[in-house]
């Protein structure tokens, strides 16, 4: 059975949009909450709850991850830069996973997978903090064979291949290069005998492809969620998300 972290990152980025300037993150007129969403989600048989902590903090706050920390009964993944400042807040948090991932402060969303090869040094220096806290890291890279080989090297028990490139070909002719581009990393991944999870991009439509990759452990999910729970609620969302991918 593939796993489901059900990302919560997008329920924060709609309380912001009117909120962003409380003194508060939950409490009073202050909603949506992140905390309840993840409740929710874990309710309808979430496996995890991923969040990722941005340096400028355009949704997920630091007393959002502190709360999940004493709330959820799963398990807590931290999205976060490779950075000092993000090292050592995930040292304190002490959460169950951590997904090292790039951080552009002009994107939307994170664009691209993290460049182990050429941040090598600062790549290490996380994953040998982290990993000497008891703390379970994965390196959230492109399909790269240079880039999955590295992440081994480095002690990463975990990689996140980014699926990104191929949901946004998904209708377009490139879909079959950038799907085999997954096909190969996975066995890659899996060879060099790192646990493969993956996400970015994945929906209710291609999930149906992403989910006979090889080697699959679990699906990060949380866009394509949030929006179908505003129609169905989260239960219904997080219901169908799972039996879609393991039918």
């Amino acid at each position: 059975m593939i796993l489901l972290g059900v990302n919560i990152d997008h329920c924060a980025t709609v309380r912001q949009a009117r909120y962003r300037d409380a003194a508060a993150t939950t409490g009073g007129a202050v909603e949506p909450d992140p905390v309840t969403f993840a409740l929710a989600a874990e309710r309808a048989g979430a496996d995890g709850i991923t969040v990722h902590l941005r340096e400028d903090r355009r949704h997920i706050q630091e007393r959002d991850v502190w709360r999940l920390r004493e709330s959820i009964a799963t398990r807590l993944n931290l999205e976060m830069a490779c950075t000092p400042e993000m090292t050592a807040f995930a040292l304190k948090l002490k959460p169950d996973f951590v997904c090292v991932v790039p951080e552009n402060r002009q994107e939307v969303t994170t664009e691209g997978g993290l460049d182990v090869v050429g941040n090598k040094k600062r790549v290490r220096a996380c994953v040998e903090a982290l990993g000497a806290a008891g703390i379970q890291v994965s390196l959230f890279i492109d399909p790269d064979e240079a880039q999955i080989e590295l992440s081994a090297k480095l002690g990463a028990p975990f990689v996140e291949l980014h699926t990104g490139a191929y949901a946004n070909a998904y209708y377009t002719p490139k879909r079959e290069k950038e799907f085999q581009r997954l096909r190969l990393g996975c066995a890659r991944a899996h060879d060099m005998e790192l646990t493969v999870n993956a996400g970015h991009g994945i929906n209710y439509v291609n999930i149906a492809e992403v989910r006979t990759l090889p080697h699959l452990h679990e699906l990060n999910i949380g866009h394509s969620i949030v929006s179908r729970a505003l129609f169905t609620g989260v239960d219904e969302a997080v219901r169908e998300m799972r039996t879609r991918m393991n039918e």
